[in-house]
């Protein structure tokens, strides 16, 4: 029988890590631990590797005022140390950031050449908490926010959906599209926890109103109560949303040991997430994806549940590593279902 695994694309430059700061979270060990668990599957030609190329300023400038975006250049160059007290930078983090923000695009334009259906980027500094002109949760550059942007600008897309997965809600990409239905944003992350913005009731407004769904969960969810979401609310909204695009921010800091969070994922739970939105993807858009990364913070964890991303992404039947015990949701996870239905069945068919 002929195999149906996919060759997966995966856009990486060794210039990523360059941005680096000490022992900080956001370090360049994140990168060095994923390219190592990736070797294999790249040797067996499950892997292509992609050279990114740099965005461009009027790409950037889709998602960000012209002033701050050389007011990221001028702090590199004057050997600022921090642009607040969590995001560093070095002399190099603006070409780094051109060169993530970059990743993405190079991401989108290899899938839109129908080469590759799926690509992962690699990218840092990561960036869904970068808002149109502040810096913010280590992000300088909101690297999806600008491929969505791309995307509408040179394919003409009307429709594209975004799935936030970091455990942190990705308040620059919901005000980039916040007003926008072309494109629908969709975070599940833990609450309380930073930065504070993702409220059930934050829904969007203007024409935009209904297509931005926030699925704030409680601290400890892991690999059952995920999929509760995505198959009671998540999957359900993207197949009548109808995405001509699928984007994920992809952070694997929901891992159940990750430093920064509380949440219980294992790697089984990552890649039920990736199967998800990879049948939405073939419904859909016929089976194009681009993900970012976003955040991550146990090294072991994240590189493994980044392989088990590319291995339901790819059907490469790969063991998963870590499974979840199967128990049964937890009633908090059930009442938060309930509370986000209350408000989303006003625009959706749940």
């Amino acid at each position: 029988m002929k195999s149906t695994k996919e060759s997966i694309g995966v856009v990486y430059d060794d210039d990523y890590l360059i941005h680096t700061q000490g022992q900080h979270p956001e370090r360049k060990e994140r990168l060095e631990h994923i390219v190592r668990a990736i070797d294999q599957p790249a040797d067996e030609g499950l892997v292509r590797l992609l050279e990114p190329l740099p965005a461009e300023i009027d790409d950037l400038a889709l998602v960000h005022d012209r002033d701050y975006i050389k007011s990221i250049d001028a702090a590199c160059r004057s050997g600022k140390r921090f642009l607040d007290m969590d995001t560093y930078i070095v002399p190099d983090s603006y070409r780094i950031a051109l060169l993530s923000a970059g990743g993405a695009i190079t991401g989108l334009r290899k899938v839109m050449s129908q080469t590759l259906r799926k690509v992962f980027v690699l990218n840092r500094p990561p960036g869904h908490h970068a808002e149109k002109s502040r810096a913010q949760g280590f992000c300088l550059f909101n690297n999806i926010a600008i491929a969505a942007e791309v995307a509408k600008r040179d394919y003409g897309f009307n429709r594209i959906a975004i799935v936030d997965w970091d455990v942190h809600h990705g308040n620059g990409t919901q005000h980039s599209f916040e007003s926008n239905p072309g494109v629908l944003f969709i975070s599940t992350h833990q609450s309380p926890a930073y930065p504070g913005t993702g409220q059930i009731k934050e829904t969007g407004f203007g024409s935009g109103e209904g297509y931005t769904v926030n699925i704030p969960l409680p601290a400890g969810c892991g690999d059952v109560e995920y999929d509760l979401f995505y198959q009671n609310i998540i999957i359900p909204v993207i197949d009548q949303y109808k995405p001509e695009l699928i984007l994920v921010s992809a952070g694997q800091d929901a891992y159940r040991q990750d430093p920064l969070a509380g949440m219980s994922l294992t790697f089984e739970g990552y890649y039920k997430m990736a199967e998800h939105l990879k049948n939405a993807a073939e419904r859909w858009t016929g089976g194009k994806m681009l993900l970012c990364l976003e955040g991550g913070y146990h090294l072991e964890g994240q590189a493994g549940a980044v392989i088990q991303v590319l291995n339901a992404l790819g059907r490469w039947e790969l063991p998963h590593g870590e499974t979840s015990p199967g128990l049964k949701p937890t009633r908090a996870a059930e009442q938060r279902l309930e509370e986000v239905l209350s408000v989303q069945k006003e625009y959706w068919d749940l």
